[in-house]
């Protein structure tokens, strides 16, 4: 597998995600990479925070403006297991990412082309590429799995 790939990055957000299934959350990890580096890490801490605002995106992108030292990630690359939400997705264009790599689609709640598309719409200040289906049969199991046991444990 080439380094710098997709599958690569996508196989790094996935271990963000097992971190969160192991600490009862919701199972989504995100990285951000600039210049081919991963510059942050992070997986879904809603429920430990207590703070709805802490999806792994959020937490990711908040990681890589203190590594790159600006608000403004023009250069960078988010790579997410699971379709961002509107909430992320606005955050993704205030910030400029560069692009956006996800897993698995969200058809009903998804912000980037699931229920709206956000991180292309017209008139908004800024568009992402958007590259969705990345290692989704893996990313989509680890939901899958995370929200079968929430359910046999009720």
């Amino acid at each position: 597998m080439e380094f710098s790939s997709d599958e690569y990055f996508m196989r790094e957000a996935l271990k963000q995600a097992a971190r969160a299934f192991a600490a009862d959350e919701v199972p989504v990890g995100a990285v951000v990479v600039r210049d081919g580096e991963i510059i942050a890490r992070a997986w879904n801490q809603v429920e430990m925070l207590k703070d709805a605002t802490a999806h792994a995106e959020m937490l990711a992108i908040t990681q890589a403006e203190a590594a790159v030292g600006d608000w403004r990630l023009n250069d960078c690359d988010l790579y997410v297991t699971k379709e961002p939400c509107p909430m992320c997705a606005g955050a993704i264009v205030h910030v400029r990412l560069r692009r956006v790599v996800f897993g698995c689609p969200d058809p009903r709640g998804g912000g980037a082309g699931g229920l709206v598309n956000l991180l292309q719409m017209p008139g908004l200040n800024h568009s992402c590429l958007t590259t969705g289906g990345i290692l989704a049969a893996e990313c989509g199991a680890m939901l899958k799995d995370f929200f079968r046991a929430k359910r046999e444990a009720c």
